[in-house]
């Protein structure tokens, strides 16, 4: 008999094509009419369309939301959100401006409707990463957990294609460590399948197939599901790994989950077999740490840390910001082992079952 926990969690999701244009009902249904935009610079045209879209409902926009949420913006908005009287907050665009807004939500209880244009997959957590001083340290509070997200299919077509891959990957990530987080279950474990699978199919698709919304509609149904799993459970070495590069190095955070995710997994196989057997069930074969840096490299994302910024003076560094704070991980930290892990990834090694043994 199974005996597990699984706590739900509440959040209101509008999924499909064109799903853009009920941005105004959505809304209402929150009790909004002051909201506040929030984007990054690229999604400056974006944030402008939603302005328009709401007319009198928006009070203003916050377009400079940047990677890994540093504190200091946050502060810089939440004077924004004063000035301007804001009662919630619509955020478009990745993890930047989502992050941004759940850091406003955790300060205000403003509510969040957001609008996912890449498949990071924050969007469905009650997880807010931040970095201040150049520390990246997370948080869980159901004060972030966007209230209401629109996924618009049609919102990912112009979505370059290594960035595309790169997200995706990053939301694959969370799957694949939901399978052996210490409190997975059997809902997750479903859960993370589906969204492997999805996102294995339809990633090396995006390579002639970028517009076709069949392909599209599974690369976001896909991190839709992984973005579920992280939700639901802690993460392990792979999310440590990714955090602390990214906090202390500012290294660019999807692309930095895609470089680590095959070292991750390479690194954990031994110890997590049943979790491995359904990887392989959702890839359709073995070899599933070559298999994640095969679409990577197919699809000219980089697949060497050294490539997105990381000096190799930086590694030595970096494994001992990793193993300063102990964590869960169902195999246990290694120091030379870790130091081997940064070093491949940081050159580009394609990793095998082999890799870490």
């Amino acid at each position: 008999m199974l005996n597990f926990t699984y706590q739900s969690l509440p959040s209101r999701v509008r999924f499909g094509r064109g799903t853009i244009s009920e941005l105004g009902s959505e809304l209402d249904k929150l009790g909004c009419r002051r909201a506040m935009v929030v984007a990054s610079a690229p999604q400056a045209a974006h944030a402008q369309l939603l302005r328009e879209q709401l007319g009198g409902a928006c009070a203003g926009a916050f377009t400079r939301a940047a990677m890994h949420t540093p504190t200091e913006l946050t502060q810089e908005a939440l004077t924004e959100v004063a000035r301007l009287g804001v009662d919630g907050i619509v955020a478009i665009g990745g993890g930047s401006a989502i992050g941004l807004s759940k850091a406003i939500a955790l300060h205000t209880d403003l509510p969040q409707l957001v609008i996912p244009t890449t498949y990071a997959g924050s969007e469905m957590t009650p997880i807010l990463g931040q970095t201040e001083s150049g520390i990246k340290t997370t948080q869980r509070s159901p004060r972030v957990l966007p209230e209401t997200v629109i996924y618009d299919v049609e919102l990912t077509y112009s979505l370059p294609l290594a960035m595309s891959v790169a997200s995706g990957i990053n939301a694959m990530a969370h799957a694949v460590e939901a399978l052996y987080a210490s409190d997975t279950n059997p809902v997750v474990a479903q859960m993370a399948e589906a969204g492997i699978a999805a996102l294995y199919r339809s990633l090396p698709a995006l390579r002639t197939g970028a517009a076709d919304p069949e392909v599209r509609g599974q690369a976001l149904y896909g991190s839709w599901m992984s973005a579920m799993c992280l939700a639901s459970t802690s993460m392990g070495l792979h999310h440590k790994l990714c955090h602390t590069l990214g906090g202390a190095l500012n290294l660019p955070h999807a692309e930095t989950h895609t470089i680590v995710l095959p070292h991750a997994i390479a690194y954990n196989a031994p110890s997590v077999r049943d979790a491995v057997d359904v990887i392989k069930r959702a890839m359709g074969g073995g070899g599933i740490a070559g298999r994640i840096h095969d679409i990577a490299s197919s699809c000219d994302v980089p697949v060497a840390l050294r490539d997105i910024g990381m000096r190799e003076s930086d590694i030595d560094k970096v494994t001992d910001l990793v193993m300063s704070k102990p964590y869960a991980n169902p195999r246990p930290l290694d120091a030379g082992l870790i130091r081997r892990l940064l070093t491949n990834a940081w050159s580009g090694l394609r990793p095998d079952h082999s890799t870490y043994l």
